[in-house]
C-alpha cells in the first residue's frame, strides 16, 4: 500500500485498485476544541454573579412610603438585593419577624418606658407626629387635647363646639393591632379608648382618602403621609413639624422603629447601616424626622 500526499489512506478494494479513506475532520475539530476549553477554564479562573437576595420588611402603613424609597434608593447601589416592603400593622410585623415570615418589621409604636423585646434588636430609624387632619372644608384652626379626647370618646355632636364649621363629627380610626392607633390611644387619649362609633381604616392612607372625600371626617395619620388633600390641625396650637417633633414639642410625637433578630445576615446588616447613613436618613428627611 502506497500513501499519498494529500493526507488520504488509500485501502485496496474488492477488485485490488486502491480507494481513499478520509479523515474525520468535523470530530477532530470537536476534540481539538474540547481540549482549548479545558485548558482555557484550568489557567483563567472563573467567576460568577452573587445569587440574588431578596429582603423582606411588613409591618407599619406609617413607614411604608418611606422604607418604600430606601429600598429603591438601596438597590440601586446593590442591583442584587430586591427590598420588598409590605404593610399589614405593627403588631402584624412583630409576628411575622418571629415566624421568620420577614427579615425585618416596621414599627410605629413602642412605648418608652417599654423594655424591648429579648428576641429582637430595636433599631430606631425616625421620629414622627400623629397629625390630626380635617376636610379642607373644615374651618377649625386649634385643638386642645381636651376637645380631641372628646371628640374621639364620642362625645362631640357638633363641629360647632369646637370651632368647626358645624355638622356631626365623623371620626375615623385605624384597626386594633395598628402602631398608630396605640400611639394615638397612649399619647392622645391617655391610655383611653376610641369610641366604638369610629369608623376603623386598615391603613393610614385608607384615613386620609377618607377625610378628604368627606366633609366632617377627622382623623390621625404619620406626617409622612400627608398630602394637600388634607388639612393638620395645629394641638395645643402645635403644628406637627420636623422642629416641633424632634424637640418633643409636639404631644403626638413618636419613634419609628426597624426590629430584627438579635442575629442577623450580613444582608440584612448592610441594609440596616444604609437606613442610618447620611444618605438613608436625608431619605428618611423627606417624609420623617431623621433620627440622626
Amino acid at each position: 500500500m502506497s500513501r499519498n500526499l494529500s493526507g488520504n489512506d488509500e485501502r485496496p478494494t474488492s477488485d485490488g485498485l486502491s480507494s481513499p479513506v478520509r479523515y474525520r475532520l468535523p470530530a477532530v475539530c470537536g476534540m481539538l476544541l474540547a481540549i482549548c476549553l479545558l485548558l482555557s477554564a484550568c489557567g483563567v479562573p472563573q467567576t460568577s454573579a452573587p445569587a440574588p437576595t431578596t429582603l423582606r420588611i411588613a409591618g407599619s402603613s406609617s413607614l411604608q412610603p418611606t422604607l418604600n424609597e430606601l429600598a429603591t434608593a438601596y438597590q440601586a447601589k446593590h442591583p442584587q438585593t430586591v427590598v420588598e416592603v409590605f404593610g399589614g400593622g405593627t403588631t402584624i410585623g412583630i409576628q411575622e419577624l418571629r415566624s421568620k415570615e420577614i427579615d425585618l418589621a416596621a414599627v410605629s409604636w413602642k412605648p418608652d418606658d417599654r423594655k424591648a423585646p429579648d428576641d429582637l434588636k430595636v433599631i430606631p430609624i425616625a421620629r414622627d407626629g400623629l397629625a390630626v387632619i380635617v376636610n379642607p372644608q373644615n374651618t377649625i384652626t386649634n385643638i386642645t387635647s381636651l376637645q380631641l379626647r372628646a371628640l374621639y370618646r364620642g362625645e362631640t355632636l357638633d363641629w360647632g363646639a369646637v370651632g368647626g364649621s358645624g355638622g356631626e363629627p365623623v371620626v375615623i380610626s385605624r384597626e386594633d393591632g395598628s402602631g398608630s392607633r396605640m400611639a394615638f390611644e397612649s399619647l392622645g387619649m391617655d391610655g383611653g379608648r376610641v369610641t366604638l362609633n369610629a369608623l376603623v381604616m386598615p391603613t393610614s392612607q385608607a384615613v386620609v382618602d377618607y377625610v378628604a372625600s368627606h366633609r366632617n371626617a377627622v382623623g390621625y395619620v404619620s406626617t409622612g403621609v400627608l398630602t394637600d388633600t388634607v388639612r393638620a390641625v395645629p394641638l395645643e396650637e402645635i403644628r406637627p413639624t420636623a422642629a416641633a417633633v424632634r424637640a418633643g414639642e409636639y404631644r403626638l410625637g413618636r419613634v419609628l422603629y426597624l426590629f430584627a433578630p438579635q442575629r442577623v445576615s450580613s444582608e440584612i446588616q448592610a441594609f440596616l447601616d444604609f437606613v442610618l447613613s447620611p444618605e438613608g436618613q436625608a431619605i428618611v428627611s423627606r417624609r420623617l424626622t431623621p433620627i440622626r
